[in-house]
């Protein structure tokens, strides 16, 4: 063998081994690319996907569809050419894993905090959507964590809407930190809580305790934040593996449009996205264009997105008109517009 095919003969050795590797040594990218879609107004197998009880309603025609990205799951790795490979594809996103997924959590831990991100977005969906309805919805202070040391072990219970402290209604957080912290009360000395759980009115007691940095500060060991009563019974048929807080605004539509004689979707399809707050205002979201991807896939013809968002919407099939809103309001009111020829034209798009 002469030294000129020595040498090619080890560098296409070479080349192959560094193929092989490049192919198979996993790169930290994940993608986005268009996922499913679900008819909020219509079934899951055997159930509504919004089943609401307690309240009256009214029939709907026409659909409006929560929207999904499809994203590699956290515990799969990517190689190269694959991430290559979809960058080039239409409607597909690659993206550092490390800004879709919080670094340092396994997939289970990913998991249980995109399914916690779903239960409260539709609990402000729900919040959102019976006061966009006119039903009325009361805010109170609420048990968000009960520490697993703390005084209040065993006694009160995250989600426990706290209604008086010492028998003094309490409507807010700073009420019920101040009943506590009161200038009478010192560590070791009981705090009576009236607290609503489960449709159940309960009278609670917690023995305060002090903390090693404040011995002289009476503490019960919860964190709070705001919770909700009202008389409807809301409940979803959603997918459980579909996780995170983007679904909002399609929630909130959905549950309007059972709670309003006024027909919302109107024999469209109506496809969306975006997070939505308590108070009904609409955030931006991750995978717009995948998203409106699917929902052309899925026969929408309007696709409601967060305004936020219009930066990021590429430029879409033509069959599908986008419709930018901020507030599940504007929502709800432009949808109704686009239904009346007379002033479609007055709506405006991206």
């Amino acid at each position: 063998m002469t030294k000129q095919t020595w040498t090619a003969a080890v560098s296409a050795a070479l080349f192959v081994v560094l193929a092989a590797l490049i192919a198979i040594i996993p790169v930290p990218y994940v993608t986005w690319a268009p996922g499913s879609t679900a008819d909020l107004l219509g079934r899951v197998g055997e159930r509504e996907a919004i089943t609401i009880s307690g309240a009256r309603t009214f029939p709907t025609s026409g659909e409006l569809r929560m929207t999904t990205v499809s994203v590699t799951a956290p515990g799969v790795t990517l190689s190269l050419p694959e991430v290559l490979f979809a960058y080039w594809l239409p409607a597909r996103e690659v993206l550092p894993k490390d800004a879709v997924y919080q670094p340092g959590k396994d997939a289970t831990e990913i998991s249980q905090v995109e399914s916690q991100r779903m239960v409260e977005s539709q609990s402000d969906a729900v919040v959102a959507g019976l006061r966009q309805s006119g039903i009325e919805v009361t805010s109170w202070p609420r048990v968000a964590e009960v520490f697993t040391s703390g005084a209040s072990v065993g006694i009160l219970e995250p989600g426990d809407l706290i209604k008086a402290v010492d028998g003094t209604a309490t409507h807010t957080v700073q009420d019920v930190r101040d009943m506590i912290l009161n200038d009478n009360r010192h560590p070791g000395d009981p705090v009576l809580f009236t607290v609503l759980r489960n449709d159940l009115m309960l009278k609670l007691t917690v023995t305060t305790r002090a903390t090693t940095n404040e011995p002289d500060k009476p503490i019960v060991g919860i964190n709070m934040d705001v919770g909700y009563s009202y008389a409807p019974t809301v409940e979803f048929a959603v997918d459980p593996a579909v996780g995170g807080s983007s679904a909002g605004l399609m929630f909130a539509l959905a549950i309007s449009d059972r709670l309003v004689s006024a027909d919302i979707a109107a024999g469209r399809v109506i496809a969306g996205t975006g997070t939505v707050s308590s108070e009904g205002n609409v955030g931006a979201i991750g995978g717009v264009q995948e998203k409106i991807a699917a929902a052309v896939t899925d026969h929408a013809t309007i696709f409601v997105l967060p305004r936020a968002n219009c930066a990021d919407a590429g430029t879409p099939d033509p069959s599908i008109r986008l419709l930018p809103v901020d507030t599940l309001a504007e929502a709800t009111d432009s949808l109704a517009k686009l239904a009346d020829p007379a002033e479609a034209d007055s709506v405006a798009g991206c």
